[in-house]
């Protein structure tokens, strides 16, 4: 297992509910993953929730889950403490969208 995998991730904060909405592809031509979260953007309250939803997604604790850049940003890049196969797997079965 190699030590952890980054993930680019586009957050909605204050939605209706905590869901990974899909896969889509960013302006850079990479792709990020839509995370919609129903906790505000106050001292870090999205990004705690971002990271448990993606701990819980991938099935890692959600202390292998943090933000490496764009703390304050709706464009973030996460660190999971999982194997490179796990996260590709679970990205994959996610809905790609336009």
């Amino acid at each position: 297992m190699s030590d952890s995998v980054s993930i680019a991730v586009h957050v909605t904060p204050r939605s209706g509910r905590d869901e990974v909405v899909g896969v889509r592809n960013d302006a850079q031509g990479g792709s990020e993953v839509a995370v919609r979260v129903t906790a505000p953007p106050d001292g870090g309250k999205a990004n705690a929730a971002v990271c448990k939803l993606v701990a819980k997604q991938i099935g890692v604790p959600k202390s292998g889950v943090s933000v490496k850049r764009g703390e304050t940003s709706r464009h973030k890049l996460l660190e999971v403490a999982a194997s490179r196969e796990a996260v590709d797997a679970w990205m994959a079965s996610l809905p790609t969208m336009a």
